[in-house]
């Protein structure tokens, strides 16, 4: 006689320290959300990715729990997200935003389509050669998260023991990458996929778009002032454009990467700064409630289109590092005299250029509860079956997660379990394995094991 075998749910609990709007706690390794094969329209063409690390659903949702998680600072109390804000198309609000060490020196760059793009350099002075390289910078800053080595802040290899010893971390990294080491080339690679799964295009820009097939024609759904915003956008200058397609160029809106300084010359906190020379994409300059996702440029110093439009139209001084397309004969500066319904018109296609479902889709949002807790599945409750061979043999198979390890053990009585053999997980995510039995009742069940630091 055979009994069926018993399945546990295989839970991790960890405590991480407490923060606000958070997710349920819960996050299902059985079931990934989908990162790597999201739409992207046809008319989307440039991919700024590093060469070997695209885009995985087990390496976002590892970057995802990184990205959100406070304990990636020194006092764990900032995490990316806390200067990157889901409701803000992943920006900030402040003007300057808050570290462990006190506030940054630029305002937070929105991260909305951070790949499609020809630029590869970031952060507004372009110091970061790719995203990678980006990702553990603030976590290496003194002000930022602390991690830095100096001024008597640990030093990044403290972070990569801290996040060692966490079980989930271990759990993830060995998902991800095979074994449960975690280093900073993984931390970085997981952290480039999260940021670049973040993609916007379910605009009313994105909408006219594909119907029209190219952005010179007139979007049917459209206004006629967001029509002709549009091609105020698109138009040169000496065609009585504003020539903004010159260095935000459609349909990406991504930023030129020959572009120089836009005479916006500010410092958070007084002076000046001539090395700003990078910008986010257009998309989500405006959030879904008609309000601007944060400051814009990188000071912060404008708050409406309104006001960038205005710069624009008659930037106020040359500077040694100022865009050629932004000056004009005999040294003048630019001055386009558009007016106000040419303003208003371009503020209005501007704001075509957001999205919905970034600002709410659960696969970028904070995944740990409001205790800062976070729970992992890594077997499911219900996915286990039990095939009789007809020859004494019986196939135990549970949907689990694929490449990770779990043991499946016996029990006469479900008291004592006795190890059989540790199961890989196909590239399906199926442990499957053969067991003999007699006519003595057995159960099996498939268990998980926390991969040892």
């Amino acid at each position: 006689m055979k009994a069926n075998p018993k399945l546990i749910i295989a839970f991790i609990s960890v405590w991480s320290p407490s923060f606000a709007n958070a997710g349920d706690g819960v996050l299902d390794l059985t079931q990934l959300a989908n990162y790597a094969n999201q739409a992207v329209p046809s008319y989307i063409t440039k991919n700024n990715t590093t060469a070997g690390n695209p885009i995985t659903d087990k390496g976002a949702t590892l970057g995802r729990v990184l990205f959100h998680d406070k304990r990636l600072s020194r006092d764990n109390t900032i995490s990316c997200s806390s200067c990157h804000d889901q409701s803000r198309a992943f920006g900030d609000s402040p003007t300057a935003s808050t570290g462990v060490n006190g506030t940054t020196g630029r305002h937070a760059m929105r991260l909305i389509n951070a790949p499609f793009a020809n630029e590869v350099r970031f952060f507004w002075d372009e110091r970061a050669t790719t995203l990678e390289n980006q990702t553990t910078q603030p976590v290496r800053d003194h002000v930022e998260m602390g991690f830095s080595g100096t001024s008597g802040d640990p030093a990044f290899a403290d972070l990569v023991a801290k996040l060692t010893a966490i079980p989930e971390y271990r759990v993830m990294f060995a998902m991800t990458f095979g074994n449960a080491t975690v280093n900073e080339t993984r931390i970085q690679r997981s952290l480039a996929q999260f940021v670049r799964s973040i993609q916007s295009f379910d605009s009313k820009y994105d909408t006219g778009r594909a119907a029209a097939g190219n952005d010179g024609a007139n979007f049917l759904n459209f206004t006629a002032a967001e029509n002709a915003g549009k091609q105020l956008f698109l138009a040169p200058p000496p065609q009585g454009g504003a020539g903004c397609a010159g260095c935000h160029r459609p349909p990406e809106f991504d930023i030129d990467p020959a572009s120089l300084n836009n005479g916006v010359t500010g410092k958070i906190g007084g002076g000046t700064d001539l090395t700003n020379t990078r910008s986010p994409s257009l998309r989500d300059l405006i959030g879904p409630v008609g309000r601007s996702n944060g400051g814009l440029m990188h000071d912060a110093s404008f708050a409406t289109l309104a006001q960038v439009i205005n710069h624009y139209n008659q930037i106020p001084a040359i500077n040694a590092n100022l865009d050629n397309r932004l000056r004009r004969l005999n040294g003048q500066v630019q001055n386009l005299n558009l007016t106000q319904a040419q303003k208003d018109a371009l503020a209005a296609f501007l704001a075509t250029l957001s999205g919905n479902a970034v600002y709410t889709d659960a696969k970028w949002s904070d995944p740990f509860n409001d205790l800062g807790e976070l729970t992992l599945i890594v077997l499911p409750a219900d996915q286990v079956s039990i095939t009789d061979q007809g020859d004494g043999t019986a196939i135990i198979s549970c949907q689990a997660a694929a490449g990770m390890n779990y043991l499946l053990q016996q029990s006469d009585d479900l008291k004592t379990w006795t190890n059989v053999t540790t199961v890989i997980a196909n590239a399906g995510g199926v442990c499957s394995y053969s067991v003999g039995f007699s006519g003595s009742a057995a159960y099996y069940r498939y268990a998980f094991e926390t991969p040892a630091p």
